[in-house]
């Protein structure tokens, strides 16, 4: 079966164009900002979710991009891009705070077709061996599509050199990763976009899988933690992150608004719970795989 295109299967469960996006991002940091004043600026965070495309180096140069990050209050950044150029660009400038993860898309036309395009695994395999990353992703893989050559070479790749995954799936694609390569690291990112009692579920099956909520507005509402999130996050305490998810240029301008709002939820938890989704649970991703 090959992967479904973007238009069919959009990368964030709807159609967004960059004005909503904008709006959106601008909307929420409003809605937030009061109640975000009251919140423990303190509190580092680890941002496990953003990209540095090549749009968003022209739009948002890398120090400019790399002072965000600083006044955001982030205290790591796992920064994806295609192409791979962004992320060393990016890294170049805040070497204290990127933690490189390779994706395998050389533009962004990639993200629809790459687990057909045989091409993509000479681009992974020449990055691979030129610089060093954390990890590989994030990329979009659903169903079956997860056992096709290119996908279990990407896996393959991975596992040889002791890389997290950072996938866009569905639970189906998750469970197939894992048939793969049993001892993964992977970072769902944002959970799939299932709803909480479901990823529950699929946690439940992986112990070894974490989930980043980048995108996602449903966890928290005005401050307050929504109760079946709560279960969640209690159930499992170290397997959830957050994250911005910069995947067009003008979220970069978010990356402190969200800061602040996910700030202000965090504090609705008991401070050793905000804590681990605020930073915690990213460098446990990262023990052994990545030291700055």
């Amino acid at each position: 079966m090959r992967s479904c295109s973007l238009k069919a299967r959009p990368s964030h469960g709807r159609v967004l164009t960059r004005r909503s996006v904008l709006a959106w991002a601008l909307s929420s940091g409003a809605a937030g900002g009061a109640a975000a004043a009251q919140a423990p600026a303190a509190l580092p965070l680890f941002d496990a979710h953003l990209h540095y495309s090549h749009d968003a180096w022209e739009l948002v140069p890398p120090r400019q991009a790399a002072a965000l990050l600083r006044s955001a209050g982030l205290r790591t950044a796992l920064v994806s891009s295609s192409n791979d150029e962004g992320t060393q660009k990016l890294l170049a400038e805040a070497p204290d705070i990127v933690v490189p993860v390779l994706r395998p898309y050389r533009t962004r036309a990639d993200a629809g077709a790459w687990v057909g395009e045989g091409a993509i695994v000479r681009y992974m395999e020449e990055r691979l061996a030129r610089y060093r990353y954390a990890g590989v992703g994030e990329f979009h893989l659903f169903g079956a599509d997860a056992d096709l050559p290119v996908p279990r070479r990407m896996v393959a790749l991975a596992r040889e050199r002791g890389l997290f995954l950072h996938a866009h799936s569905d639970a189906d694609a998750v469970d197939r990763l894992y048939a793969q390569w049993p001892d993964a690291r992977i970072l769902w990112a944002h959970a799939g976009f299932e709803p909480p009692a479901r990823v529950r579920e699929v946690l439940r099956r992986h112990p070894r899988l974490w989930c980043d909520l980048a995108f996602r507005s449903d966890q928290a509402s005005s401050g307050r933690v929504d109760a079946a999130w709560r279960e969640a996050f209690e159930e499992f305490p170290a397997r959830f992150m957050v994250g911005t998810d910069t995947f067009t240029p003008e979220r970069w301008h978010y990356v402190g608004p969200h800061a602040r709002w996910s700030r202000e939820w965090l504090a609705d938890l008991p401070a050793p719970l905000a804590e681990s989704i605020g930073w915690r649970n990213g460098q446990a991703l990262l023990q052994g795989l990545w030291k700055a």
